[in-house]
């Protein structure tokens, strides 16, 4: 739900009606959430917006945005998404991605690295790792995957936002549409493109941000690491006693390394 620092706007692109979360001032910023959803206007969002307008599109099969039938993988999500920030004017906008979301901001900068001015890639999924491997999400209950993305969560004050608190039986219906909706466009090959990095060390030089906790669970080092490689452009930052959620684990220093890095 919308708060007073933000509100939800619906847009109609290729004949769907895509559902977004709009707030704060400035330049516009794309922000692409994780794999299981808009979390809520947390303390990270409301620092970016102070100076940023940011714009978080839900993604089809994702809360209020119906599922398109015709969008079968993540590449062709990345491609509605170049298509609604064409019609939106957000030519050359910044964009940030979480963990799925990173996967589709990588799969549009190798569409077409032009269409953004730079990027940041948090834990971002995408690239099979040559070391490790990335977490299963179906192999546990939705919460506790959940709890599995952050190192200490009796360390994380705002977890609690994000987890819910007593998870209500709307929240996990909601998770629960998530997963569906990322099994679907996402499960063979499990969260990765076998191209993707072939065809980011082809997209020229790309200003982009690489942001990956230590303790993170879920992406290894190894798919970060590649990333860095393949991104001709990239800084790789590394926060220690953080797992795969910086914005919330270590919130000053991930803000302040977004702020420098989109300055």
């Amino acid at each position: 739900m919308a708060s007073q620092d933000q509100k939800q706007e619906t847009v109609r692109i290729a004949g769907t009606d895509l559902a977004l979360i709009k707030g704060g001032s400035g330049a516009p910023l794309l922000v692409l959430h994780d794999e299981l959803g808009y979390a809520g206007w947390l303390n990270w969002q409301r620092e970016l917006a102070k100076d940023r307008t940011l714009i978080i599109p839900m993604a089809p099969g994702f809360g209020p945005t119906p599922r398109i039938p015709w969008i079968d993988n993540v590449r062709d999500l990345a491609c509605f998404y170049a298509r609604f920030m064409r019609e939106q004017g957000l030519d050359r906008a910044d964009v940030i991605g979480f963990s799925f979301g990173g996967w589709v901001a990588a799969e549009m900068i190798a569409n077409n690295p032009a269409q953004f001015r730079r990027s940041v890639l948090v834990a971002p999924g995408g690239i099979k790792p040559f070391e490790g491997e990335i977490m299963d999400l179906f192999q546990v209950p939705a919460d506790k995957y959940l709890r599995a993305t952050v190192n200490n969560p009796a360390a994380t004050p705002e977890f609690g936002i994000l987890y819910g608190g007593e998870s209500t039986p709307e929240q996990y219906e909601a998770w629960e549409d998530a997963r569906a909706e990322f099994s679907r466009i996402a499960w063979q090959p499990y969260f990765h493109t076998p191209s993707l990095q072939y065809l980011l060390e082809g997209a020229g030089k790309v200003e982009s941000l690489i942001v990956w906790g230590r303790q993170d669970k879920v992406v290894p080092q190894a798919a970060v690491t590649a990333y860095n490689k393949a991104l001709n452009g990239s800084k790789l930052v590394t926060l220690d006693n953080c797992g795969h959620r910086p914005e919330i684990e270590q919130t000053d220093r991930f803000v302040d390394e977004v702020k420098k890095f989109l300055a």
